[in-house]
């Protein structure tokens, strides 16, 4: 009897803990807020990934996407939840991108109707019903990311933009917002109203959806939530209806005892950040520069770069080495290798799966060092940088140097190298030079110093060097 007892105490033990258990979500670092704190540990979001439908086309096998991520060691994706979708065959994107799904296959956080009619095949959608498949497919993605210790920026909105053909609304014409495709008779408007305080009672379903969503997913550690990707695209979703979204997610969150990061997408390109809504953390950028983190590095909030891509291996590359040197804290190239009938990005050259390792190459660089204490430096680099050529430096200064050099003109593949002066503290130093391409070591050396400029010749490269200077006790 005494056997059983200690059994069912044992059993009540385990089931108050687990009742009691504390969610954690990534965060800013406290020492540094321009980076990331994930489950106890400093962390730079560094990804290559899918074109934001793993969980909305269910023709995606969103798990051999997250192993491809996970064997390469990125950390990050992007998800698009179904209040937009596009239409294969749109824009000039590959037909079987993930957010493209084909007629029928199309799933999204409202239950289908009975009523025939939606535009992209099947049944309306009823507004005020959930689609319980929906949430298990969007719960086991967070799960599966989860265990693999992938971070979802999880996009909630996206303009309806002009789609530059015949039809301009084309895009609004697939949305389940979209008055012809539901059966509650709303979204009667224009697509330019629909992310807008003045959209109808849309605007009650939106609010409803935040609910459902936040409170779905308030157990999960890897989730940072992006208000709207791109509002700013012909200002189609205003900054008054940013802040009513934040403030929904913030005041659902409340009663949570923690909260989940929000981000707000800024710009294509750089620009000063002048009204940063309140309660928001990370700043995202599309096709941006170091330039968006200089000039919002004051903010103390992490700067992100989270759509970016090029037309080669070679640009998206140096990108991203660019923009994580640079200071960003976090990076998602977008990789249309990954599809439908190819969830794992295997291409017949392997071009984007190489790509992908490279990404992994600059994530380990950049975790080999207490980033944490670091931050741009730009006069560390006192001379040395030859014209067409660009410069940038993480610095714990007389401690530590990551450094990134590469070339202006991408196409220019003659090798060079170059001397560098460096402005370094008395001390002794370990400088390695490191290929960005395979992750090899091309020069190392180790000197004493006495203080101010220190002359340090690279290794031939043809596109770009990295390399790291490091104050050791002795030579």
């Amino acid at each position: 009897m005494k056997k059983y007892l200690e059994i069912i105490i044992l059993g009540l033990c385990i089931l108050f803990v687990s009742c009691d258990k504390h969610i954690v979500p990534i965060s800013l670092h406290e020492e540094n807020s321009h980076y990331f704190i994930f489950r106890g540990k400093p962390t730079v979001l560094i990804t290559s990934g899918e074109h934001y439908g793993a969980v909305l086309n269910l023709d995606f096998d969103y798990t051999a996407y997250l192993d491809e991520l996970q064997s390469k060691g990125l950390n990050c994706t992007r998800l698009f939840t179904g209040t937009y979708v596009e239409f294969p065959g749109g824009w000039s994107f590959p037909a079987e991108q993930p957010l493209s799904p084909a007629p029928g296959r199309f799933i999204c956080p409202w239950a289908r109707s009975s009523e025939p009619g939606y535009i992209n095949g099947g049944n309306k959608f009823d507004l005020t019903k959930w689609d319980i498949e929906y949430f298990k497919r969007l719960k086991d993605f967070f799960t599966q990311a989860a265990r693999r210790g992938i971070v979802v920026e999880l996009t909630l909105f996206c303009p309806y933009y002009d789609t530059r053909s015949e039809d301009h609304d084309l895009l609004w014409k697939y949305s389940p917002f979209y008055w012809e495709n539901n059966i509650n008779g709303v979204g009667k408007i224009s697509r330019t109203k629909a992310l807008t305080m003045d959209n109808g009672n849309l605007l009650d379903v939106q609010e409803a959806y935040i609910h459902k969503i936040v409170n779905e997913l308030k157990d999960y550690d890897n989730l940072i939530y992006e208000i709207c990707n791109e509002p700013y695209i012909q200002d189609l979703a205003p900054y008054d209806w940013l802040v009513h979204i934040s403030q929904i997610i913030e005041n659902v969150e409340s009663d949570f005892g923690y909260k989940h990061l929000l981000s707000q997408n800024i710009a294509n390109g750089s620009t000063k950040i002048i009204s940063p809504i309140p309660n928001v953390s990370v700043f995202n950028f599309h096709y941006s520069d170091p330039t968006a983190i200089t000039l919002n590095y004051e903010l103390n909030m992490v700067i992100g770069n989270n759509e970016t891509f090029g037309e080669s291996n070679i640009i998206e590359r140096v990108h991203g080495w660019e923009f994580v040197i640079g200071g960003g804290g976090l990076y998602n190239n977008l990789d249309f290798s990954f599809s439908t009938s190819n969830a794992a990005g295997e291409t017949p050259d392997s071009e984007r799966a190489i790509l992908r390792s490279q990404f992994s190459t600059l994530k380990k660089f950049i975790e080999g060092f207490d980033f944490i204490r670091m931050k741009p430096d730009s006069i560390v680099i006192k001379d040395g940088v030859i014209q067409g050529m660009s410069a940038y430096a993480l610095a714990e200064t007389g401690v530590a140097y990551a450094i990134y050099l590469r070339k202006s003109d991408l196409e220019d593949m003659k090798p060079i190298s170059c001397e560098l002066g460096v402005n370094l503290p008395s001390g002794n130093y370990k400088s390695v030079w490191m290929n960005p391409v395979t992750g090899e070591t091309e020069k190392e050396i180790t000197f004493p110093h006495q203080g101010g400029e220190k002359k340090l010749n690279s290794p031939l490269f043809d596109i770009d060097i990295a390399f790291d200077i490091r104050r050791i006790d002795s030579i």
